[in-house]
C-alpha cells in the first residue's frame, strides 16, 4: 500500500501540491512521470510554476488554481523594495502572466484574481510596510484557497455519494481525483466517500487520449486506494453502455457556463452523447469556483489548443506521418440538456440550470441544500 493512502480507502492524500514554508517553495508531484515514478519537485520561481502548469506537471482545475495563486507569491519575491507604483505594475504583470498559462480552466484566473485583490487591499491601507504586507497577504489568500478546496472536496464527496448506489458500475473520464485538487478530488470524491462507507463499486476509467490522464492517473490513485478499477480505451465506452455494464457516468469540469453547459477534457461530450442514447445518468462534479456565470453558453468558453506533438508522438514514438496536419483541442463542451445533475460543495443542481446554479452561487456554505 502506498504511503499516501489510508486503510479506509480514501487518499491520505496523494498530495499534488503543498506549500513548504521552511524553504519558501511549492512542492508538487510531477504528474508527467506517473505511474512509473512518484517524484516530488520543489518550485521556487514563477517561471518554474508557469512551466509546471503549462506542461501538466500540476493539473486539474482546482489544483492549478492553487498553483497559480502560489505562483503569484513566488513571482513577487524581491519586489518589496520597489516603489508603490512599480510594485503594483509588477503585480499586474505577474498575475496576467500566470492566469494566461491555461485559459480554459476558470479556477486559474479566479484564484489569481483573489490573491491580487488581497494584495491590493493591503496596499490601499497606506501603511509604510504595505508592500511586504501585500506579499504576505498573497500567501495567506493562496493558503486559504488551498484549505477551502480540501473542505470543498469533502462536501462534493458527501453530496455526490448519495447518487451512487451500492454495487454501482461507474464510468469516469480524465482525472478529477486527489491528483487534480488539494483534497480528495471532485468526480472521484463521491467514489472515495462511498467506498469508505463500505459500498461495492466498480470503476471504468477511460484512457483519455492523447495524454492518458485516465490510464496514468485515475487508475493509479484508485488502485492505490483499493478500489476496483479497469482501464478502457476511449472508444470502448459506448459499447460498454450498450452491454448494460455502466450504471452512471461522473466527470469533473474545467468551466461551467451560466446555462449549465459543461467544458471538460476532450472526449467528455462523446461520453455524454452515449449516456444520453442509453439513458444513463451523467453527473458533473465541480466546486462552485468552476461555475462561471459571466459566460452565458458553452460556445463562449475559450478552448485551449495544445501542441501537435501530444498527438503525433503521444505514445513515445511518432504515430502520425510527418507533414500531416493535427488538430488538438484540450477540451470540449457538453450541452446542459445532457447533464443529469451538477454536484458542488453547496449542493446538487438539476435542470433548469440557469436558476439552480445562480442559487448555488448565492449560498455561502455547504448547508445550502441538496437539490436546487
Amino acid at each position: 500500500m502506498d504511503r499516501n493512502v489510508n486503510r479506509g480507502g480514501r487518499p491520505r492524500v496523494l498530495v499534488p501540491i503543498e506549500w513548504r514554508d521552511d524553504v519558501e517553495a511549492v512542492r508538487i508531484i510531477d504528474q508527467t512521470l506517473l505511474p512509473e515514478e512518484l517524484r516530488y519537485v520543489d518550485v521556487v520561481t514563477v517561471d518554474q510554476m508557469c512551466e509546471a502548469i503549462s506542461k501538466l506537471r500540476v493539473r486539474g482545475a482546482p489544483a492549478i488554481g492553487v498553483a497559480g495563486a502560489l505562483g503569484v507569491y513566488l513571482g513577487m519575491r524581491g519586489h518589496e523594495g520597489d516603489s508603490a507604483e512599480a510594485f503594483a505594475r509588477a503585480l499586474e504583470d505577474v498575475c496576467q502572466r500566470v492566469s494566461s498559462v491555461r485559459p480554459t480552466a476558470v479556477n486559474l484566473s479566479w484564484a489569481v484574481g483573489r490573491v491580487q485583490a488581497a494584495a491590493k487591499r493591503e496596499m490601499a491601507s497606506g501603511d509604510a510596510y504595505a508592500k511586504a504586507g501585500a506579499r504576505a497577504a498573497i500567501l495567506d489568500e493562496a493558503l486559504a484557497i488551498m484549505d477551502e478546496d480540501r473542505r470543498c472536496c469533502e462536501l462534493i464527496g458527501l453530496h455526490g455519494a448519495e447518487l451512487i448506489p451500492d454495487g454501482a458500475r461507474v464510468l469516469t473520464h480524465c482525472n478529477a481525483g486527489a491528483l487534480a485538487t488539494a483534497g480528495i478530488g471532485t468526480a472521484l470524491a463521491p467514489i472515495y466517500v462511498r467506498h469508505s462507507q463500505g459500498a461495492r463499486l466498480k470503476v471504468w476509467a477511460d484512457e483519455t487520449r492523447p495524454l492518458l490522464q485516465g490510464a496514468r492517473l485515475t487508475a493509479y490513485e484508485l488502485s492505490q486506494a483499493g478500489i476496483d478499477v479497469t482501464v478502457i480505451c476511449d472508444n470502448m465506452a459506448a459499447s460498454l453502455m450498450a452491454a448494460g455494464k455502466v450504471d452512471l457516468v461522473i466527470v469533473g469540469a474545467d468551466r461551467v457556463a451560466a446555462n449549465g453547459d459543461v467544458c471538460n477534457k476532450i472526449g467528455t461530450y462523446g461520453l455524454a452523447c452515449a449516456a444520453w442514447v442509453h439513458q444513463i445518468p451523467f453527473y458533473v462534479a465541480c466546486p462552485t469556483s468552476t461555475l462561471d456565470l459571466s459566460i452565458r453558453r458553452g460556445e463562449d468558453i475559450p478552448i485551449e489548443e495544445r501542441g501537435q506533438e501530444e498527438v503525433a508522438c503521444g505514445l513515445g514514438r511518432r504515430t502520425v506521418p510527418e507533414g500531416v496536419a493535427i488538430y488538438n483541442p484540450a477540451f470540449d463542451v457538453t450541452p446542459a440538456r445532457m447533464v443529469t445533475a451538477i454536484i458542488t460543495e453547496r449542493g446538487i443542481a438539476r435542470p433548469p440550470y440557469g436558476r439552480g446554479l445562480a442559487r448555488l452561487m448565492q449560498s455561502e456554505d455547504g448547508s445550502a441544500g441538496k437539490t436546487h
